[in-house]
C-alpha cells in the first residue's frame, strides 16, 4: 500500500449534521429507506429514539417528529431488520437492546411508530439481565441473536415471540454478538482471545463481503484488530493508527477490503486492506476528524456512499 499521507476530508463538502437536544450513541441506517434511527444516552430512565429522514440530492437531515417514541433506558444498539422482514403494512421493523429486546414498527406513511413486541428471557422475575448488543440474521431474518452481561447469547424467533436456543460459552460477560451462520448451535471454536486476560472484547463485526473475515476491538486499545476464522487465534493484520481507544468499527457494505473505525481521538479512519502487510505497519487510506470522541459508527448498506457517526450530541453523515 501506499505509504503517503491519507486523505482529509473537508468537513463542509462532505458533511451532513444532525443536532440532537440530547447526547447520542445508538444508531442504524434503514436498508429500504433513507431513515435512520438514533437513540439518546441519557442516564436515566426516560430516553428516546428519533428517525431522521436523508435526502443525498438536498445534502439535507432532518427528523420526523411524529415517528419519535420514548425508549425506557438507554438503547445500547439499534438496528432496522433486513429488507425481507419488511412489514406487511410496508413499514420498517426496528430492534433495540436495552433492559428488554424491543421491535417497534415505523410505518411507511411516517404518522406514527408503534411497540410490536418485548421479549424477555427471564423466567423467574420481570427483571433481566441488561442486553449489551443484538444482531439480525440475514439468511433467516425471523432469527436475531441478543447478547447479555449474564454471560449468555440468545437466538429469538421474532416472528413468534420465542427462544429458538440459548448460547452458553463465555464465563464473562458478552459485549457484542454477530451473526451469519446457525446452522451448528451445539459447538462452539475460540477464534481470538485478548492478550490481556483481564481486557474484554467490546465490539465484534463480520465482513459481508467476505465471511472468512471479522475485527474486533478491545477496551481501552487503539488496535483494529483483523481475523480470519480460517487461522484461529493470530490476527491478520493489527490496525494501530489511531491516537485514542477505539470505540466503533463497521466494514464497507461493497467491498471487501475497507472498514472504517472511529475512536476517542476524535477521528473516524478508512482503511484499505492489503494483501500483505508492510514491515511499519498500515496506514489508513483517509481521514475524517469530528468535534469529539465518536461513540458510534455504520456504514449504510442502502446508502454505501455514506458512514454515519455518533459524537456528543450530533450524528454526522460523512460521503466517501
Amino acid at each position: 500500500m501506499d505509504n503517503s499521507a491519507p486523505d482529509s476530508l473537508p468537513r463542509s463538502e462532505t458533511a451532513v449534521t444532525y443536532d440532537s437536544p440530547y447526547p447520542l450513541y445508538a444508531m442504524s441506517f434503514s436498508s429500504s429507506t433513507h431513515r435512520i434511527a438514533v437513540g439518546s444516552f441519557l442516564e436515566d430512565y426516560n430516553n428516546r429514539i428519533d428517525i431522521l429522514s436523508f435526502d443525498s440530492d438536498s445534502m439535507s437531515l432532518k427528523p420526523l417528529p411524529s415517528l419519535s417514541f420514548e425508549h425506557p433506558y438507554p438503547p445500547t444498539k439499534l438496528m432496522f431488520s433486513p429488507p425481507s422482514l419488511r412489514r406487511s403494512s410496508g413499514g420498517d421493523l426496528l430492534a433495540s437492546s436495552g433492559d428488554f429486546l424491543r421491535l417497534w414498527e415505523v410505518n411507511e406513511d411516517s404518522s406514527s411508530a408503534e411497540p410490536v413486541s418485548v421479549l424477555n428471557n427471564s423466567k423467574t422475575s420481570e427483571f433481566c439481565a441488561p442486553l449489551t448488543s443484538f444482531d439480525w440474521n440475514d439468511v433467516e431474518p425471523k432469527r436475531l441473536g441478543t447478547c447479555s452481561i449474564d454471560t449468555t447469547c440468545t437466538i429469538w424467533d421474532v416472528e413468534r415471540s420465542v427462544v429458538e436456543t440459548q448460547l452458553i460459552a463465555h464465563d464473562k460477560e458478552v459485549h457484542d454478538i454477530a451473526i451469519f451462520d446457525l446452522r451448528d448451535k451445539e459447538h462452539s471454536t475460540i477464534i481470538y482471545e485478548s492478550p490481556q486476560p483481564d481486557t474484554p472484547l467490546l465490539r465484534l463485526a463480520w465482513n459481508k463481503q467476505d465471511l472468512r473475515c471479522m475485527a474486533t476491538i478491545l477496551m481501552d486499545s487503539n488496535k483494529v484488530v483483523i481475523l480470519d476464522i480460517r487461522s484461529p487465534t493470530m490476527p491478520v493484520a493489527e490496525l494501530e493508527r489511531h491516537q485514542g481507544s477505539v470505540n466503533a468499527i463497521a466494514w464497507a457494505p461493497q467491498s471487501c477490503k475497507h472498514i472504517c473505525s472511529g475512536g476517542d481521538d476524535a477521528q473516524a479512519l478508512i482503511w484499505e486492506l492489503p494483501t500483505m502487510a508492510g514491515p511499519n505497519g498500515i496506514d489508513p487510506l483517509s481521514v475524517y476528524s469530528a468535534g469529539s470522541e465518536i461513540n458510534q459508527l455504520q456504514w449504510s448498506a442502502s446508502l454505501p456512499d455514506w458512514i454515519g457517526i455518533a459524537f456528543a450530541n450530533k450524528m454526522q453523515l460523512l460521503r466517501v
